[in-house]
């Protein structure tokens, strides 16, 4: 992570300098993209040494949810850099100033090659993490966005066309709001306390149900703790009293191995009616 802030740093400012010298709102766009890139990986970096924070006294599940905070920064990073990229891109295509093919050509060249190598370092762990599957997809797009930068200079070298580099503008604008979509609608559902998408939560329900000595499962809840942690609280009615600590004993691990929920608080009680069914009442 710190490799991939320090590379995309550097290449924002190289990229920003050469974007105006060159009079390319498509370098200067793509900039602007690098750099919301570059203040969500801090954000990414941050949640990650927040969320090893131990739980204490007022955050008594740790800091762990920070990295969904920082998911959904991420994601409203994105939309604010294209907006701003689309108004400037709009702008320029009614007069689009004349634009240097060859050095966008070789700045979006560079851009590929530290794009490229940050998504490679990024992509350990990006499948089971929301947090570092944000960075991730963001490194990788950006680097298939300077592969668009890239053609759009050699066709303006040999065309003359400058209106082009607007044009491609917009698309690596519909090419962001691709990718970011579903990272806004995955870190706003977790923001929300949904059930993450790796679980089931009929499986589970179906699961608790079953087991020996459970005659009912209500109040049954999963939410994320981080984007790589979950927890789940959920009342069990066992009847028979004899039951209840081989259940307790089996489920924990069981609901982590089948399941992935590392936090699992589970209320027994002897009868449906032990605990609610008052408050139900008084509330139909």
């Amino acid at each position: 992570m710190a490799i991939a802030v320090g590379l995309n740093l550097v290449f924002v400012a190289i990229e920003g300098g050469f974007g105006f010298l060159s009079n390319s709102v498509a370098l200067i766009a793509d900039a602007g993209h690098n750099l919301s890139d570059v203040l969500g990986l801090l954000c990414a970096w941050t949640a990650m040494f927040l969320g090893r924070r131990p739980p204490g006294v007022r955050f008594t599940y740790g800091l762990g949810r920070s990295s969904v905070l920082a998911a959904l920064a991420n994601a409203v990073l994105l939309l604010l850099a294209c907006g701003a990229i689309a108004w400037e891109a709009v702008g320029r295509l009614a007069s689009p100033p004349a634009v240097a093919g060859a050095t966008v050509m070789w700045v979006a060249a560079s851009g590929i090659v530290i794009n490229g190598v940050s998504a490679w370092l990024l992509h350990a762990g990006s499948h089971g993490d929301l947090n570092r599957r944000s960075a991730f997809i963001h490194m990788l797009g950006d680097a298939a966005v300077s592969v668009g930068v890239l053609l759009a200079g050699a066709l303006i070298m040999y065309t003359g066309w400058s209106r082009l580099d607007p044009i491609v503008s917009l698309l690596i604008v519909a090419a962001i709001l691709m990718s970011t979509w579903g990272l806004l609608r995955d870190s706003l559902h977790l923001s929300l306390d949904g059930v993450p998408a790796s679980v089931n939560s009929s499986a589970v329900m179906s699961f608790l149900s079953h087991q020996r000595g459970v005659t009912d499962v209500h109040d049954l809840h999963i939410w994320a703790l981080s984007t790589t942690s979950v927890a789940l609280t959920a009342h069990l009615v066992v009847p028979d009293r004899g039951a209840e600590d081989a259940l307790l004993e089996s489920l924990t691990p069981s609901l982590k191995r089948r399941f992935h929920i590392h936090h699992a608080t589970l209320q027994i009680e002897r009868d449906r009616c032990e605990h609610g069914c008052e408050a139900e009442a008084e509330a139909g």
